[in-house]
């Protein structure tokens, strides 16, 4: 498929196909939640890497993680420092998430509002989405829409400027912080945001 307009890209990803973005860290391959199996297989992606759920808000995203009162506001209190931004929080998850966001381990999501506003302008109109670098499995995300067009020939490509694709992405992928009701957070991968608590 050639590169899209972002409203082609909004009515391929409703209907169910994998599209691609830019987001403030790499591009992302990107399908409703339900639809998650197709990433995986476009990447050909070991089902022991979970996809995030990124949303346009906080608020697209807590029906998907459960917690007591508590530690949901002690998530939002970080939220509130970190998003919209480059950090993922992995939070136990809620019977919202479909299996095949995180195939062999149902317990756990991880989600993210990155700080772009064209991913946010996308997902505002269409609901949070299963997400990942787009990259196939075990190779270097890629930084050009036009590369990811190119290697991934069956997906929905968002067309930019070459000015906006250097504007948009750092290159640098997000922190992943997991919550543990032990130690709090545990630093999964250390990126972008330095978590200070």
């Amino acid at each position: 498929m050639s590169l899209v307009c972002i409203e082609t890209l909004i009515e391929g990803a409703i209907s169910g196909k994998v599209v691609s973005f830019p987001t403030d860290t790499v591009p992302a391959l990107a399908a409703r939640p339900d639809k998650g199996d197709l990433i995986f297989e476009a990447k050909g992606r070991s089902k022991d890497k979970p996809l995030i759920l990124m949303g346009a808000t906080a608020e697209y995203l807590w029906p998907y993680v459960c917690g007591s009162d508590q530690e949901l506001q002690l998530w939002q209190e970080v939220a509130q420092k970190y998003w919209p931004g480059p950090l993922t929080l992995v939070l136990p998850a809620s019977v919202m998430v479909p299996r095949v966001m995180n195939p062999l381990n149902q317990t756990t999501i991880g989600i993210r509002v990155p700080n772009c506003d064209i991913t946010r302008e996308i997902m505002a109109k269409i609901g949070p989405l299963a997400t990942t670098s787009a990259n196939l499995s075990g190779q270097p995300p890629l930084e050009q829409m036009s590369e990811i067009n190119a290697q991934f020939p069956d997906v929905l490509v968002l067309s930019l400027s070459q000015s906006q694709e250097m504007i948009l992405a750092s290159g640098v992928p997000s922190t992943v912080a997991k919550w543990n009701k032990i130690a709090a957070w545990e630093i999964l991968r250390q990126g972008a945001v330095k978590l200070k608590f």
